[in-house]
């Protein structure tokens, strides 16, 4: 990371804290079981009912509501021969409340093990013989914990609770490393199912006409982003009315100065190869924590699809700290996932295409509270006459001449502590480094994506639960999504400027019941 800058010198100075490189997060410790000083489960996120989550599982609309199947280890607190995880489901109809349906892959009911990650999808025309809207689950096993291959589970109870379909592979391992995740959809115009497979530094594309026996057709290859994890391709309307195809991929690209969450490049599939509107991949979050994340359907009351629209979510940790959390002492649970988004694609006034997130707009229907604070004036450092853990916050920041604006997050009481969120010169940032966060190193403190000061002005809507923040910037563009747990007792908010003063118009803070 790079040494304080004079932003963060100026932010620091605001509550007298030493900047960055003086205070790195490993000096923060989160709390010991004896010590929580309340809970850290999230007011209005996703959160595993107990023990360990990791990746969620594309969900797929069943019988009017969205089934989210996500991998779950029941016994991570005890660990040992027991570790591994099992596909666990919960319904929603609006995404974003959930029922917990418990169980519904198991693992170590066959020689192979645990279950991996893969997809579901609903085999309509009964293509794979085991009945006509019978839901198919294609996932990766080791069963020798080093040779991963795709293996195929059934259920015809509507996707609540899934058989082995025996115990070989229906996509064996061709003697690589890496060959994991599988993501299956259905080409329609091909009368066929197409999977993405995540080999390393490659995509590799399958077909198959019944889910049981694949086919290679091609390979989508990219260097320089870390292992490429848990593909995802879909086909979108954009706004302007034409058609893209989407690949992504959760990747770590931090070794190269990018994030560590999903890219994705638009482009073109004919069926057997996908072509890419050009070679660098574009990242869905800027953050640190938005890793795993899939995309699915967007479906209407009745079912309908709707073309130009789809959702995402996201696992909010990383694999480089997953297992330090304050959540398994103080909670008995690790596993909190980002909001649902609407992502939507735009074009640039560059002529480039890309993917706009904006929270899925149910959220609207469970606001317990507003809290109006109107248009701020702020040239400094001002403290708000509100506290609170979990809200959303939404402003436009605008101003003549200044060098940085923005918003201290879970402040403490005497502004020591806070995560800060805003813009700065050329770029927008959160910083969780002034609070306690699961990056020891002290390397993954701040994110940033462009900004553009020549607009003198910017749109933010940000996401605070008890352990993340979420930021989107102006339209969506840009998100960052980053993990942090704030002492309970920090719920203050201060807003403020570098080098000017600025307007804080519309600022209104949203509370949820969920």
């Amino acid at each position: 990371m790079p040494g304080p800058s004079r932003r963060s010198l100026f932010v620091a100075s605001a509550g007298a804290l030493l900047p960055l490189a003086g205070r790195p997060a490993a000096a923060r410790t989160a709390p010991t079981a004896a010590a929580c000083p309340g809970s850290y489960r999230a007011e209005y996120h996703f959160t595993v009912p107990d023990q360990w989550k990791n990746d969620p599982q594309r969900p797929v609309w069943i019988d009017g509501e969205y089934h989210y199947y996500y991998l779950y280890n029941p016994d991570y607190s005890t660990g040992g021969t027991t570790a591994g995880t099992a596909w666990r489901l919960a319904t929603s109809t609006d995404l974003v409340t959930f029922t917990d349906r418990g169980i519904a892959v198991p693992k170590d009911t066959t020689p192979n093990g645990d279950v991996w990650s893969g997809s579901a999808v609903v085999d309509t025309e009964n293509t794979a013989g085991f009945g006509a809207g019978a839901v198919i689950v294609l996932a990766t096993m080791a069963p020798d914990e080093v040779t991963q291959a795709q293996y195929l589970y059934y259920s015809t109870d509507g996707g609540r609770t899934f058989t082995p379909h025996g115990t070989d592979p229906v996509l064996p391992n061709p003697g690589v490393r890496d060959f994991r995740d599988p993501k299956v959809i259905r080409d329609e115009e091909r009368g066929r199912w197409v999977m993405t497979l995540a080999e390393n530094n490659k995509v590799g594309f399958y077909h198959s006409t019944d889910l049981k026996a694949w086919t290679y057709l091609s390979g989508f290859v990219k260097d320089g982003i870390g292992v490429l994890e848990c593909p995802d391709l879909f086909h979108i309307r954009a706004e302007d009315g034409t058609w893209r195809w989407v690949l992504g991929v959760s990747a770590n690209g931090k070794g190269s100065g990018l994030p560590g969450t999903y890219a994705y490049w638009t482009g073109s599939f004919d069926g057997t190869a996908f072509t890419a509107d050009a070679a660098d991949p574009q990242w869905l979050d800027h953050g640190w924590d938005w890793y795993a994340a899939v995309t699915f359907d967007k479906r209407d009351p009745d079912g309908t699809l709707d073309p130009a629209t789809r959702y995402a979510i996201g696992w909010l940790n990383h694999w480089d700290y997953a297992n330090t959390t304050p959540t398994i002492e103080c909670d008995g649970f690790n596993g909190t996932d980002s909001i649902v988004r609407e992502i939507r694609l735009r074009r640039a006034p560059d002529g480039t295409r890309y993917l706009a997130s904006r929270p899925v707009p149910a959220l609207a229907d469970h606001v317990s509270r507003t809290v109006n604070l109107g248009d701020l004036t702020v040239d400094g450092n001002l403290p708000l006459d509100y506290t609170g853990t979990a809200y959303e916050l939404s402003t436009e920041i605008t101003w003549d001449r200044l060098t940085g604006a923005g918003l201290q997050l879970r402040r403490s009481p005497d502004g020591t502590r806070h995560i800060d969120a805003g813009i700065y010169g050329t770029y927008a940032f959160v910083n969780r480094g002034h609070t306690v966060n699961p990056d020891s190193s002290g390397r993954w403190q701040e994110s940033r994506s462009p900004f553009d000061p020549a607009a003198r002005t910017v749109r933010l809507r940000i996401l605070v639960d008890r352990t993340c923040v979420e930021m989107f910037v102006d339209d969506g563009r840009y998100v960052h999504s980053c993990e942090a747990f704030p002492d309970p007792g920090d719920t203050g908010i201060a807003l403020f400027t570098i080098d000017g003063g600025a307007v804080f118009r519309n600022t209104v803070v949203r509370e949820f019941a969920v």
